[in-house]
């Protein structure tokens, strides 16, 4: 009897479903609306540069669109335990495809950078796909090690070791910030997953000169930063790309010129419909609209802290650690991209997550926000089962005054020898406690 109710109650459990996170859904969906009415703007100008139709770069900007919703929804559909067990495989694949794009005939080289593999019929990132692939490894472990990570130093040091072979691989490339994107999302994993923070500290002094050695190594770097220091000293050459983002962010004023309106777009500021897309947003609609791009970045971000946070305190570590990767590399990387187009930061290459064009970005920042809202999933499926269990192990209220004082005559009247004597106990439900094997 008791295993009947036992596996009566487990059904029922596991018969609960969850909801995706509102807030989550709503404010990707606002980035892809985005995204789609800007690129089809900023990159007017672009394609009419490259002799192909007007709205070539939008149509294909669709597409990669549309395959990144079949990835999301992949993923939204994918137990985390499933994914969980296969982190050392992803790993794995992120040294692969590093490794790939110096490969003859795989990889390709554009604009002397050599980060892309040649798909065929178009090209792929290889740097897009390890950043999501990494940032499920680094939680994966942090939940398998962490008191390990805690207290030891190898623990902590072995996925350093892990982000500065990628690192390395990245440089070779070349890609600077990519790479410093990663440094910065394992930093930020490895505090949050409760690293001695004395410990970080040697590795963080050691690892800031090296990487401004590395930053000074190329001439390249070296004109991005002192272009950046003062672009109207050479505003036709290095200083060219800022310069035009300053005079986009400029006309745009309060309210913007209007949609489509854009001058700058017109064959003056260098890809407006990628890294500096920001500036195309600022010149059309103003302060206003690149306030409501940065609270959407800061509401996406924010929301998937307060999921980690949630996840962690109901001691689902790994999706908790998912959460806050994917919330870093959001933030880390929306705050660099729009920096650069405002003239707070040096000219990097990365762009806006969901609004500039890119397939291999769209297609993994959905996969990334597909993981997230499957974490919101199964933290609001896990919140239901736990409530569940409270409300049946939870016992009825005090039986009222009448029922109380014709109990004992029922009692005395039932009351036989070798016959268990009968009470208001019969009134409670017996509950089976499942609440530890649900955790």
């Amino acid at each position: 009897m008791t295993d009947l109710s036992t596996t009566r109650q487990a059904t029922r459990l596991d018969a609960i479903g969850g909801h995706f996170d509102p807030w989550l859904l709503g404010i990707s969906c606002a980035l892809a609306c985005l995204g789609v009415v800007m690129v089809g703007s900023a990159s007017i100008g672009v394609a009419d540069g490259h002799d192909v139709g007007p709205f070539y770069f939008l149509s294909r900007h669709v597409v990669f669109l549309a395959i990144g919703l079949v990835m999301a929804l992949w993923v939204m559909r994918t137990e985390l335990k499933t994914i969980e067990q296969h982190n050392q495989w992803l790993l794995l694949v992120c040294f692969v495809l590093l490794i790939a794009v110096f490969m003859p005939g795989i990889g390709r080289s554009v604009n002397g950078a050599r980060r892309w593999l040649n798909l065929g019929v178009s090209n792929f990132q290889a740097v897009e796909a390890v950043k999501l692939l990494y940032i499920v490894w680094l939680a994966s472990y942090l939940k398998r090690y962490s008191e390990e990570v805690t207290a030891t130093w190898g623990a902590m040091l072995k996925p350093i070791g892990v982000a500065v072979s990628l690192v390395v691989l990245l440089l070779l490339q070349p890609d600077f910030g990519s790479s410093s994107l990663i440094l910065a999302v394992t930093a930020g994993m490895l505090v949050l997953g409760g690293v001695n923070m004395p410990r970080m500290f040697g590795p963080v002094l050691v690892g800031l000169p090296l990487l401004a050695i590395v930053a000074i190594a190329e001439p390249y770097r070296v004109t991005r930063l002192t272009s950046f220091l003062d672009p109207w000293q050479d505003p036709f050459k290095t200083g060219y790309q800022l310069t035009n983002a300053l005079m986009a962010v400029g006309r745009g004023e309060w309210l913007g010129v209007g949609l489509g309106a854009s001058v700058q777009k017109l064959s003056y500021l260098p890809e407006a419909h990628t890294d500096f897309i920001m500036a195309v947003i600022a010149e059309e609609f103003g302060f206003l609209g690149v306030c409501t791009v940065v609270a959407l970045y800061a509401g996406l971000a924010g929301r998937a802290f307060w999921l980690g946070l949630k996840c962690v305190e109901m001691r689902r570590h790994f999706a908790g650690y998912c959460a806050f990767g994917i919330a870093l590399w959001m933030s880390l990387q929306s705050f660099v991209s729009i920096g650069v187009n405002l003239g707070l930061l040096p000219t990097k290459g990365l762009t806006l997550p969901m609004v500039s064009y890119g397939g291999s970005s769209v297609i993994m920042t959905c996969a990334a926000l597909g993981l997230l809202l499957r974490v919101s999933y199964e933290l609001d499926r896990a919140q239901r089962q736990v409530a569940r269990v409270r409300n049946e192990t939870t016992p009825p209220p005090a039986v009222s005054a009448p029922l109380a004082t014709s109990a004992p005559i029922a009692t005395s009247q039932s009351k036989r020898p070798g016959e268990a004597v009968r009470g208001t106990s019969r009134l409670r439900q017996r509950v089976e406690p499942t609440l530890g094997r649900i955790a």
